[in-house]
């Protein structure tokens, strides 16, 4: 049975969007969840990406400390991008304290979830359906216990496990080119506002760092 992605882009509740929204980022000492597995735990940056309206958390996300890539020397010299992450690698794991609702009216339940880089095919009902084709797709701590990449046949199935079994649940991610370190709120305009942060990337023993852009409110214009 073939597996296909639709587009999902986790957003904040109607009232967050809003214009009296007063989204933030900061990068805090964080300890990460005990409701994730040890081998995915061990692998987290202490240093946690933590967003608030006002003074209520949304999300808290952890990367790994270093993300694995592959990429060329030259590449590397070049500029990496979420391109050279392989579809089903662990990117790191995001925590909801309270409910959210996805781009396609679906309800992410408040939790822990790991992350795993894939990209959104360019076929049939999926062209031009989103602003970017990489996202993270979202699996339940419990049900995603290895830190190893997996295939995406396999990670679509335990994502869609968040939804029952209809559709993965996906963070969707933005270029972010800025030099600095962030992390900055960015509003991309039509009520989307990202998130944005550097990363360390390592490719075998060539290190890098790439700067990443989730989103943490907004959705699709019909």
């Amino acid at each position: 049975m073939r597996f296909v992605l639709a587009l999902a882009v986790v957003v904040l509740p109607a009232y967050l969007v809003a214009a009296e929204q007063k989204l933030s980022a900061k990068v805090e000492k964080v300890a990460a969840p005990e409701a994730l597995a040890e081998p995915v735990r061990k692998l987290l940056d202490e240093q946690a990406l933590v967003v608030r309206d006002g003074d209520t958390e949304v999300m808290t996300v952890w990367f790994r400390t270093e993300i694995p890539a592959k990429a060329t020397e030259e590449q590397v010299k070049n500029g990496l991008t979420y391109r050279e992450i392989p579809e089903g690698t662990l990117v790191g794991a995001i925590q909801f304290p309270a409910k959210f609702t996805d781009f396609r009216k679906q309800e992410i339940p408040a939790g822990v979830y790991t992350l795993r880089f894939a990209v959104q095919p360019d076929i049939g009902d999926h062209t031009g359906t989103s602003p970017n084709p990489e996202f993270c797709l979202m699996s339940q701590a419990e049900k995603d216990k290895s830190a190893d990449t997996i295939e995406l046949k396999k990670l679509i199935e335990v994502s869609s496990l968040v939804n029952e079994g209809r559709h993965p649940a996906v963070l969707l991610l933005w270029p972010n080119n800025a030099k600095d370190a962030g992390p900055k709120v960015v509003d991309k305009g039509n009520g989307v506002v990202i998130a944005t942060v550097r990363r360390a990337l390592v490719a075998e023993d060539k290190k890098a760092v790439l700067g990443f852009g989730i989103t943490i409110a907004g959705v699709r214009k019909e």
